[in-house]
């Protein structure tokens, strides 16, 4: 049940599993709205949604207890506001930042997914280290003379 999970949480919504997920580990979707962000003591996988109600003045405050969990997968914000949303992602210590979009859905090898602290998974695809995973060293020597060239040319074009 979702209000276990969440501690003190108070359940919004939750779907129904279907059938085919009666025997086994599943979590239906679910949305649980918490005081504060303090309340989460670990990370959570799975369709879950928190909700935390906090006034616009106090954003800063809800970046520094998101940063003081200690993890930092993914975080989603939707915002009109731009101030808002640059805030977030300037300020929350995370290795993936959605804005006005869904949170899911990274196309592993393709788009850049990686987390930080205690989410870390070391260099995430499309990081600095990124490109050297397809880097082959290679050398090609091509002697144009010993296959018929002409050397006086070569030496003529610099």
């Amino acid at each position: 049940h979702a209000g276990a999970i969440a501690g003190q949480g108070r359940l919004i919504a939750q779907l129904p599993l279907p059938p085919a997920c009666a025997h086994g580990s599943y979590f239906a979707p679910c949305a649980v709205e918490i005081g504060g962000i303090d309340e989460l003591d670990a990370e959570y996988f799975g369709p879950m949604l928190h909700v935390v109600r906090y006034a616009s003045a106090e954003l800063p405050r809800v970046v520094a207890a998101i940063n003081a969990t200690g993890f930092g997968l993914t975080i989603g914000v939707h915002s009109r506001i731009e101030t808002t949303w640059r805030y977030v992602q300037a300020h929350a210590r995370v290795g993936n930042c959605y804005v006005n979009r869904g949170m899911t859905g990274a196309v592993v090898g393709v788009q850049p997914f990686g987390g930080e602290g205690l989410s870390g998974t070391g260099p995430k695809a499309g990081g600095p280290h990124y490109l050297l995973r397809f880097v082959a060293e290679r050398t090609l020597t091509v002697n144009m003379a010993a296959v018929g060239g002409n050397a006086r040319l070569l030496a003529q074009s610099g």
